[in-house]
């Protein structure tokens, strides 16, 4: 069997045997009306939640590489707006982590990997000859506190973001779950 194969199983007993009910929730609506942008690493996708004490319907949560927002009108700015104006999220967390692989990320070296796997380099030129930067799009970050200090600035500062949602960052201990604060969003004169 393929992993769509076991998925498509799995799912059939999931569905028949009601594995369904403990993650069902009243709303759509995220219940604490918080919103959280955290990275896509593996090892947070249930210690994140646990460690921040958020149940399924708690909060909407963006999962990014690297927690990165890096295009004020990206698919990431957007889901926010939206959280914010739609699904009534009052409050904002950004949340990165220690030892993560966007930190130590060389877009020059993953455009090669990107050729030697099959992507046509005159694809990339194309690319480039049509306005998009690649190794700037594919840019990680060399310290995870700046990141995240540039995430809730790029947030806190949009112009379609209303001046009082609170925006804070943390960074997080892949391992233990311990967070760390960065901003302090609460304050009305951020400290960074």
């Amino acid at each position: 069997m393929n992993s769509l194969e076991k998925i498509m199983a799995y799912n059939e007993d999931f569905v028949l045997n009601k594995g369904y009910l403990p993650y069902q929730t009243a709303t759509k609506y995220p219940v604490k009306e918080m919103v959280i942008v955290s990275c896509m690493d593996t090892r947070l996708t249930e210690l994140l939640p646990r460690a921040m004490n958020i149940a399924n319907g708690d909060a909407k949560i963006i999962k990014v590489a690297g927690a990165v927002i890096n295009h004020p009108f990206g698919s990431v700015m957007r889901s926010i707006v939206v959280a914010v104006h739609v699904l009534g999220a009052e409050e904002v967390f950004v949340v990165g982590h220690d030892d993560c692989g966007m930190s130590s990320i060389d877009p020059g070296q993953l455009v090669k990997e990107m050729i030697a796997g099959g992507i046509e380099a005159n694809t990339i030129d194309l690319l480039e000859r049509a306005g998009i930067d690649v190794i700037h799009w594919l840019k990680g970050f060399e310290e995870v506190e700046e990141n995240v200090r540039n995430g809730v600035e790029l947030i806190r500062s949009h112009p379609l973001m209303p001046k009082q949602i609170k925006v804070s960052g943390l960074v997080m201990n892949p391992e233990t779950g311990q967070l760390r604060l960065v901003v302090n969003g609460s304050r009305t004169k951020l400290m960074y």
